[in-house]
């Protein structure tokens, strides 16, 4: 039998996509994008120019701050998909080529979403982009090394940058939906 992995593992996203996170972001309000459920929380804050960043330190402190749906948005829709997708899939017409790897923040926009709508426009962009450029891959595309824009994984496949973006987004996206449901149910400090 002749497996077509490129679809199975595409399709494994666009499922968890299409039936679980998606619709967990329905009436995603800006009180609770920004709501922090314990104190010292990561988030998106403005910075002293007036834009959107998430907040970061390195090393991660330990233990590692509790974050934010509008920090986790952001994770996934810029960590995760814009950088990839700009890295592996843009036209270069922002002219970074390889001088910048797949983390490189000057692949993401220079701002993040300051509102729950602003997130979830972000977030379904940078899908689409990450999805698209996937989905046209064949097996060779799957099959090839990284590259200098994979930087410490330059040899690793595509595929499994593929695997661990899905990941990445299963596992950030169920804790928004467990943060959705504390804000809900009225967790103290929130006023769902």
């Amino acid at each position: 039998m002749d497996l077509n992995w490129g679809e199975l593992i595409v399709g494994q996203l666009e499922f968890y996509w299409d039936a679980h996170l998606w619709p967990r972001l329905d009436g995603l309000t800006d009180e609770e994008y920004f709501w922090e459920p314990v104190d010292g929380c990561w988030s998106v804050r403005r910075d002293e120019d007036g834009l959107w960043k998430m907040d970061k330190a390195w090393p991660i402190p330990e233990p590692e701050p509790v974050t934010t749906i509008a920090w986790r948005m952001m994770h996934i829709a810029v960590e995760c998909f814009a950088t990839r997708a700009s890295a592996f899939f843009g036209d270069d017409s922002d002219g970074l080529g390889d001088e910048a790897n797949m983390w490189d923040p000057r692949r993401g926009p220079a701002s993040m979403a300051g509102s729950a709508a602003d997130a979830l426009a972000l977030l379904d962009e940078s899908y689409r982009r990450w999805h698209d450029g996937t989905a046209a891959l064949d097996p060779h595309g799957l099959a090839k090394p990284l590259g200098v824009r994979g930087a410490d994984f330059a040899e690793s496949p595509m595929a499994d940058l593929i695997l661990h973006i899905n990941r990445e987004t299963m596992h950030h996206g169920a804790e928004i939906g467990v943060l959705r449901d504390l804000y809900r149910a009225g967790y103290p400090g929130a006023k769902g």
